[in-house]
C-alpha cells in the first residue's frame, strides 16, 4: 500500500504487517491439507508459536505506547478518537480467538472440525485489522504522533522481544522481495546487519518453522 508519510519512518511497521500477512497464509494453507491431521501440523510448527509471540509483541506495544499518546493529542476530536477505538476493540479480539485456536489443536475429540473455521476467522480478522490500520491509523499517527514518540514505540518492541531478536529478525525478512529487503535492511544497525547475514538467517532456516523440509505448506 503506497503512501506518502511526512513525519514518521513506517518501514519497519510495513515490514512486521508484510510478515503477519505472510504467516496467515501459511496458516491456511497447513490447516487446509488433507494428507495429514493440521491439529498436529500447526500445533508442533514453531511457525505458529512465533507468529503468535510476534502477533502479540507489536500490538501490544501499539497498546501501550501508540494509542494513549494519541488519544491525549486528539481528545475534542471524536472522529479520530472513533477510530482508535476500533483499533483498540480489532485488537481486543486477537488473543481469545489464538486461545481458541490452541484449545481446537488441543481437542481431539471435535478440535479438527473447529480448526478450519477459526483459522478463516483469524485470517480475516488480522488481516482485515492490518487493511484498516493501514489505509487509516498510519496517516494520523503521522500527523499526530512526534518522533520521540515513534521512537518509544520502536524500543518498546525491542523490548519486548528481548533475547529473541535472533529468531526475529530472519521471521521478519523471511521471503521478503529483494526491493524491500535492502530497504529493511539498510534500516538496521550494523552490529544487526552483521547477525543477521552471518549466523541468525541460517539458524532460523534451519528451524524448518512450517516443515517446509518434510513437504508442509511454507512457502
Amino acid at each position: 500500500m503506497s503512501q506518502e508519510f511526512r513525519n514518521l519512518d513506517m518501514t519497519m511497521m510495513f515490514a512486521i504487517h508484510d510478515a503477519l500477512r505472510r504467516e496467515l497464509e501459511r496458516i491456511a494453507r497447513v490447516t487446509a491439507r488433507v494428507e495429514e491431521d493440521p491439529r498436529r501440523v500447526l500445533g508442533t510448527a514453531v511457525g505458529w508459536e512465533l507468529f503468535k509471540k510476534f502477533l502479540t509483541i507489536h500490538h501490544t506495544s501499539e497498546d501501550v505506547t501508540v494509542w494513549p499518546v494519541m488519544q491525549q493529542a486528539l481528545a475534542g476530536r471524536p472522529d479520530e478518537l472513533a477510530l482508535l477505538e476500533a483499533m483498540e476493540a480489532e485488537h481486543a479480539v486477537i488473543d481469545p480467538l489464538l486461545a481458541e485456536i490452541d484449545a481446537a489443536l488441543a481437542d481431539r475429540e471435535s478440535g479438527l472440525e473447529r480448526l478450519g473455521g477459526l483459522t478463516d476467522t483469524l485470517h480475516a480478522r488480522v488481516g482485515g485489522h492490518l487493511d484498516h490500520e493501514e489505509r487509516d491509523a498510519l496517516k494520523l499517527m503521522d500527523l499526530t504522533m512526534s518522533q520521540e514518540q515513534w521512537a518509544v514505540f520502536s524500543t518498546e518492541q525491542r523490548t519486548r522481544v528481548g533475547d529473541d531478536s535472533r529468531r526475529y529478525l530472519p521471521w521478519l525478512l523471511d521471503d521478503l522481495p529483494a526491493d524491500k529487503l535492502a530497504r529493511v535492511i539498510g534500516k538496521l544497525p550494523e552490529q544487526l546487519r552483521t547477525a543477521y547475514e552471518t549466523e541468525w538467517r541460517a539458524a532460523y532456516e534451519a528451524l524448518d518453522i512450517w516443515g517446509a523440509k518434510t513437504g508442509s505448506a511454507a512457502g
